[in-house]
């Protein structure tokens, strides 16, 4: 019973010495994620291409909207390899996720395999055709510059 209230003792006297310094070593960590997860999340402006919408037979598209992004956050490219280029081309269905993704340009099983998991989490408001969603294709390329 007096080993239980001695490692109780140790431990509070303890806490007070190690808490400033786990503060002052967490606080870097802490700062640098926060700033890299920003830059992961930020909606970048990238070169879209979206192909014409898909009509049904007999069907015109008199007002049309293309898909607008919602979430796209960027991949985590290995930076080892510069001037790597993935293109993939994808569905952007009438719920507005991505659908069919696959690769155009391969930089590596590695690179291939981050890129198509990243696009598959994305999010778009779908493309309109007539006021009703529609599923259209994109195609995106991402470099590691």
């Amino acid at each position: 019973m007096q080993v239980r209230g001695w490692c109780a003792l140790f431990l509070i006297a303890l806490a007070p010495a190690t808490s400033p310094a786990s503060a002052s070593f967490l606080a870097p960590t802490t700062a640098s994620l926060t700033s890299r997860e920003h830059q992961v999340w930020a909606s970048p402006l990238r070169d879209s291409k979206f192909a014409a919408m898909l009509r049904t037979a007999g069907a015109s598209c008199e007002a049309s909207e293309p898909p607008e992004p919602l979430a796209t956050p960027n991949p985590l490219l290995d930076v080892a390899e510069p001037n790597s280029r993935v293109s993939v081309s994808f569905i952007i269905g009438t719920d507005g996720r991505v659908h069919s993704p696959f690769i155009l340009q391969s930089a590596g099983p590695g690179q291939d395999r981050t890129v198509l998991d990243t696009v598959r989490c994305w999010r778009y408001r779908p493309a309109m055709c007539n006021g009703a969603a529609t599923d259209t294709e994109a195609k995106v390329e991402f470099s590691s510059r």
